[in-house]
Formats: structure tokens, C-alpha cells, sequence
């Protein structure tokens, strides 16, 4: 028997912009909604629906109309219990994916196979029937989703207590706001037993603390062998999430593999960034007169050259060179920067056996470890240099040399301790706290 959740084969989709109407569908979940408030109504506005689409599929008189390949030849396949990372840049076909997977918009060619009942959590607004309280939108959405009656009502108390709306759940929705919306939308997504979940970039708008309850509820999806779709443009989230992750760029499939690889070469799109450098010919390699750069490389505390780092582990950055005149005095150098371009760090060769001491022609390795519960989680990029002093003189600086991804943990024993929220600031330092309490006279 086959494993395979989500088959997805040659998948593309194409709008057509320009002057034309905008032409807006319902949803089958509008439909049904309205249909449960006003059936005669409904019946009526269906009909016109029908035939106004079919109206609009042939426009007529000159209008100026382009085109856009929003996917173009997509394909993978996802295995259930899998959960997958889907990130891009804004515009790199994200949401159209998941909304071909959900079958809200069909592909112009290609096909998607799913094998298994589906719960999608888009964007803020889809979903619901505004009309309809809490309480017959959850019964609503589990009658999509193939369930008797008395299944939805069994988890019905669990949905509202996750959603923290009991005082509301009987309100039409219409009057939620955002964080209400979302919080009751996904609880009723993961709650209802579906075989695949997915979810795009809403939960940025819960707060912190109900984003941790999200991303630990997809966990236990994931481990109840279920599968997870996740859309986020937080990179912090994927690699907590997600073992594996795929990379639109432009309607395609850039890249498809482990998370941290994946975010590696996002982050670094275009700079040819890894965690091991090595320039085997001497004369590509960059030089000065004195030095010559043949290799950087990013270890783990066990000495495995790896792009992700666990937060709370050392890694080591090594800087392989050759001396190739004698006499001078050499200072190598790196530089850290994150992936908003800001210097996190500096370091210096401070190595008491070489500092001011001339090095003798020769290829040496010069390796820096930082702790760890020092870095702060993202990706990071390393600049490695080499100066002779007295005079200082570059010898060499090449940017981006590498790059590596820190992963922060949701175990409780990094510096975030219980807090899921963001943590700013360019280094992740762990500190000693300690509180003394002196109780209140009575």
C-alpha cells in the first residue's frame, strides 16, 4: 500500500490579468452557509452564479489582458506523517499551491493527487460563513469534512477550549476580530481528525503564546501520523516544525530537501553559500602577496561539517590558508552577520602560540569556537579574512564564505525558557538569574 498523502505532477496554474471584470466565486463553504440561512435565496443566487460565470469565461470587445504562470511544472510527492515547510518570497506561488491542494482553484494543467480528507487554514476570511455563529461554523466545516454529527460534537468542547472563545461561540462570526477568527479556525482544523493539514501564514496573527499551542498541536498531528503542509515566511518556525522543506521561487521548485538546507540556500539565494568552502585551484583562490585562502568550514562540536546547529550546542568555524612568504605577521579575522546584514561579531585570531609572531610558509588551520546558548536562532553568514600587520596589509576577504542556520529548541532549556514568542536581539546569551523573596508581614 501506498504511503504517499499528496502527489502533485507537473502542477501549473495561470491567470489572466488585465482590464477585464473582476469576477469573484463563492466558496462551497459560502454556498452551503447561505444555503443553511437562506434556501430560496440561495437557490436563486446560485443559478445566476452559474450563469454569470459562464458568461464571463468569453469576454467581449477589446480588452487589454495578460498573463501570469503562478505555478509553472510543479512536482513532489509528501508521505503521511510528513510535516512540510513550504517558504518563497512574496509572490513565488505559495498560496496558489496550497489552494490547487485544497481544491478552491483547479491547476491549467498538471495534477494533484490527495489521499485523504483534507482541513486547509488559508488566509483570515476563508473558512466561515460570516452569517453563522461559532458554534454552526464548527458543525458546518466538520459536515465538509465528511463527519457525522455526533463526531463534531464530541470534539466540540476540546475546539472551544482550545480556541479560548467560550464566551463568544454562540456570536456571529462576523463580529470576531482577527485573533478570534483565526484562533477558532484552526482549532477546528487540526481538531476535527483530518488526514492532512494545511496551513498558511495566518497564525502570525495570534499571539505569541497561542502561535506555541499551534505549532505544538501540528507536532502531535505529525506524530499521530497525519501530514502537515506549513506555509510561513518565518524561517525560526519552519526549522522548529519541519524536517523538510520545499522552496518556490517564481512558480517552481527551486529546491526540495532537509529544512536547514533548504533555509540555508533561501537565505543565501544567489551567493552559492554552504557550510564548506574550498577553493582547490590556487588560482581562483583569493590571495594577497603573503596569504592565501583555501578553504572555510562550519563543524559541529563533534567535528561533522553541517549547515544547522541546535542553539545549545558549540559550533566551530575553521579557516584553512597557506603562508606563502615568510616574515610577517598575520591576523585572521571573521566577521558574522545575519540575515538582516547586521554584524552580530567579530573575532580575531588571538592565539597566544602565533600573536606576533612571524608564520613560516605553510598551510595552517585556524578554527574559532563559539558556545553555545550564545548565538541567536537564523541564519548566519561568515566573512573570513586574513591582514599582515605592521604594515597592515589585506591579504584576503571573501564574503559570505559560508553560511549555517541555528535552530532554536521548544524543550524549555535555552534562554527562551517557556517563552514562544519572538526574541530579538543579535546574540542568544543564557544568564544566571536569581530572585529572593521575603514574604509580607502580617
Amino acid at each position: 500500500m501506498s504511503n504517499i498523502a499528496i502527489s502533485a505532477a507537473h502542477l501549473a496554474k495561470m491567470y489572466r490579468i488585465g482590464q477585464g471584470r473582476k469576477t469573484n466565486y463563492a466558496t462551497l463553504r459560502d454556498r452551503l452557509g447561505t444555503l443553511l440561512t437562506s434556501p430560496l435565496q440561495k437557490m436563486s443566487s446560485l443559478t445566476r452564479s452559474s450563469s454569470n460565470g459562464s458568461q464571463r469565461e468569453q469576454p467581449k470587445g477589446n480588452v487589454n489582458v495578460d498573463y501570469i504562470w503562478a505555478l509553472n511544472d510543479v512536482s513532489f510527492d509528501i508521505n503521511h506523517g510528513e510535516i512540510v515547510g513550504i517558504i518563497g518570497r512574496n509572490g513565488a506561488g505559495k498560496s496558489t499551491l496550497l489552494k490547487v491542494l485544497s481544491r478552491i482553484t483547479e491547476p491549467t494543467r498538471g495534477r494533484a493527487e490527495i489521499y485523504g480528507r483534507v482541513a486547509s487554514l488559508l488566509e483570515v476570511g476563508t473558512g466561515f460563513h460570516p452569517e453563522l455563529t461559532g458554534r454552526e461554523n464548527v458543525f458546518l466545516n466538520g459536515a465538509i469534512l465528511g463527519m457525522r454529527k455526533t463526531e463534531i460534537a464530541g470534539k466540540f468542547d476540546e475546539i472551544v477550549e482550545f480556541a479560548e472563545i467560550e464566551k463568544f461561540i454562540d456570536t456571529p462570526v462576523k463580529f470576531y476580530s482577527s485573533g478570534m477568527y483565526v484562533r477558532l479556525a484552526f482549532a477546528v482544523a487540526a481538531h476535527l481528525e483530518p488526514e492532512i493539514l494545511i496551513v498558511d501564514e495566518v497564525l502570525a496573527v495570534g499571539d505569541s503564546r497561542f502561535q506555541k499551542k499551534c505549532l505544538n498541536k501540528m507536532q502531535d498531528v505529525g506524530r499521530e501520523g497525519r501530514t502537515v503542509l506549513f506555509v510561513s515566511h518565518s524561517m525560526q518556525a519552519i526549522t522548529r516544525m519541519c524536517e523538510r522543506t520545499i522552496l518556490l521561487d517564481s512558480g517552481n521548485v527551486l529546491d526540495d530537501g532537509p529544512s536547514h538546507r533548504v533555509i540555508s540556500s533561501y537565505l543565501g539565494a544567489g551567493q552559492g553559500t554552504t557550510a564548506e568552502r574550498v577553493w582547490d585551484d590556487p588560482t581562483t583562490a583569493p590571495s594577497g602577496e603573503v596569504a592565501r585562502l583555501r578553504a572555510v568550514r562550519v563543524r559541529s562540536e563533534d567535528g561533522h561539517i553541517t549547515e544547522a546547529i541546535d542553539i545549545r550546542k558549540a559550533v566551530h568555524i575553521e579557516m584553512e590558508y597557506e603562508v606563502l612568504k615568510p616574515g610577517s605577521l598575520l591576523l585572521p579575522h571573521y566577521s558574522v552577520r545575519n540575515e538582516e546584514g547586521i554584524k552580530v561579531f567579530m573575532s580575531l585570531d588571538n592565539d597566544p602560540q602565533w600573536r606576533r609572531r612571524p608564520r613560516s610558509p605553510g598551510y595552517y588551520i585556524s578554527s574559532v569556537r563559539i558556545p553555545g546558548n550564545f548565538l541567536s536562532e537564523g541564519a548566519l553568514f561568515v566573512e573570513a579574512t586574513a591582514i599582515t600587520m605592521e604594515p597592515v596589509v589585506p591579504q584576503f576577504l571573501e564574503r559570505e564564505a559560508v553560511a549555517f542556520q541555528v535552530i532554536d529548541s521548544l524543550d524549555g532549556d535555552t534562554a527562551r525558557g517557556d517563552w514562544a514568542g519572538n526574541m530579538d536581539g543579535v546574540v542568544r546569551p543564557i544568564f544566571n538569574w536569581e530572585t529572593k523573596f521575603q514574604p509580607r508581614d502580617h
